[in-house]
C-alpha cells in the first residue's frame, strides 16, 4: 500500500475541507477520526455563511469574504465529484432594522460594502414589503445582503467525504500517522492543547439549533430577534443558535425552546411549524476567536485547523486551500491573526 503524503486528524469541516484540497494538489491522503464524519459541531442543522459588517476592515474580514466568494465553486466541484448536494446556495440574508439608529447604521454600510465587498455582492436598505418571508420590522426597513449564503451541514459533510473517497482518499477511525499531519480536533483538540500548553488556547461553546419542517427554499435566510432562521434546499427549515460557555451536557433544554420562540416571533410566516429534530454539539473557540491555523510550534511536520467557532463553513473553502499550499508546497500566506504559534 502506497504510504500517505497527508493524515487528516479530524473529519468536521475543516479536516473534510483540508483533505480535499490536498488530494486536488494530487497528494494521497487520509482522514482519521474513531467518531466518523461530522460527528461534532460539523453535524449541526443550520449552515448560515453569514459575512461580519462591512466596516473596520482587517485580515479577518477579508479572508471570509474571499472564501464566501469561493463557496460556490468549491461546493459545486464537491457536489458533482460526490454526486450528492451540500444544500449550499447563495441565497442572501434579511435582518431587521429595529430603530432610526440601526438605520443610519446600515445606510453607511452600504457605502462602505461597495468598496470593500469589490462590487461582488451588496449590502442594501430595502422597504419592507409584507410578504411572507420577511421578519417584522419596526421601521418597516429591512437590510438585504447578497453575499451571505447557506448549506446543510450534515449534508455538506457527508458530499464531502464522498467526494474525498471518489478521488481516491481514505476515510477510516482508526489509523497511524504518515506524512504530514493536519489536526483539525474541534472542540476536544482545543482543550488538548489548552492541556499541553498549561493556559487556555480556546474552550467548548454548546450550542443548540432545531429543524422545521417549512419549506421556504428559494427564499434568503433572515437574521432576527437574535437568531439565524435557514431555509434549507431540502425543504426544511433550521433555527439557531444558543451560545452556552456554561453547560451540564449535551442535550436540548428550555434554551432551545427560547430561541425557537424568539424565531416565530420575528418570523410570523413560521407559524406552527412541526419541529422535526432538535440539536446540541460543542463549537470550538479560541481564546481570539479567529481560526487557529498553521504550523504546530514544536512538533515537526504538524499542523494546526481549528477554531471555526460559527464560522468554519463559511471560512472552509480558504482555509483549505491556505492550509494545501503550507503543507504541501511550504507557501505560508496565513493572516497574522490566525497563526497557531501566536495562539497557543
Amino acid at each position: 500500500m502506497a504510504r500517505m503524503d497527508v493524515t487528516v486528524r479530524g473529519a468536521g469541516i475543516f479536516g473534510l475541507s483540508c483533505a480535499w484540497a490536498c488530494l486536488q494538489r494530487g497528494a494521497r491522503v487520509r482522514v482519521v477520526d474513531p467518531f466518523g464524519v461530522g460527528a461534532g459541531a460539523s453535524g449541526g442543522i443550520v449552515g448560515a455563511l453569514a459575512p461580519h459588517v462591512p466596516e473596520n476592515w482587517n485580515d479577518k474580514k477579508a479572508f471570509q469574504l474571499e472564501s464566501l466568494l469561493m463557496a460556490e465553486a468549491f461546493w459545486a466541484d464537491v457536489d458533482a465529484t460526490s454526486g450528492m448536494s451540500s444544500g449550499y446556495g447563495r441565497t442572501g440574508r434579511l435582518q431587521p432594522l429595529l430603530d432610526d439608529r440601526a438605520v443610519e447604521l446600515a445606510r453607511g454600510r452600504e457605502t462602505t460594502a461597495a468598496e470593500l465587498w469589490q462590487g461582488r455582492a451588496e449590502w442594501r436598505v430595502i422597504e419592507a414589503t409584507g410578504a411572507a418571508w420577511e421578519p417584522i420590522s419596526p421601521t418597516g426597513l429591512l437590510i438585504r445582503d447578497t453575499l451571505t449564503g447557506r448549506m446543510h451541514p450534515q449534508q455538506a459533510c457527508a458530499s464531502l467525504a464522498a467526494a474525498i473517497r471518489a478521488k481516491g482518499g481514505e476515510i477510516t477511525g482508526d489509523a497511524p500517522d504518515e506524512g504530514a499531519v493536519i489536526w483539525a480536533t474541534g472542540a476536544a483538540g482545543l482543550e488538548e492543547m489548552s492541556r499541553i500548553a498549561g493556559h487556555m488556547v480556546g474552550v467548548p461553546v454548546k450550542g443548540q439549533a432545531a429543524l422545521l419542517a417549512f419549506d421556504f427554499r428559494a427564499s434568503p435566510q433572515v437574521f432576527a430577534g437574535g437568531v439565524h432562521i435557514v431555509p434549507h434546499a431540502d425543504g426544511t427549515t433550521a433555527i439557531g443558535s444558543t451560545s452556552e460557555r456554561d453547560f451540564e451536557g449535551l442535550e436540548t433544554d428550555a434554551q432551545l425552546d427560547e430561541v425557537i420562540a424568539a424565531a416565530r416571533a420575528a418570523m410570523p410566516a413560521l407559524g406552527d411549524a412541526k419541529i422535526i429534530a432538535r440539536w446540541a454539539g460543542l463549537r470550538p473557540r479560541t481564546k481570539s476567536r479567529a481560526p487557529m491555523l498553521g504550523i504546530w510550534p514544536g512538533r515537526a511536520g504538524h499542523f494546526i485547523a481549528n477554531g471555526g467557532f460559527k464560522i468554519g463553513f463559511g471560512m472552509a473553502p480558504k482555509i483549505a486551500e491556505v492550509m494545501a499550499e503550507l503543507v504541501l508546497e511550504d507557501h505560508d500566506t496565513i493572516p497574522d491573526g490566525f497563526r497557531a504559534e501566536t495562539l497557543l
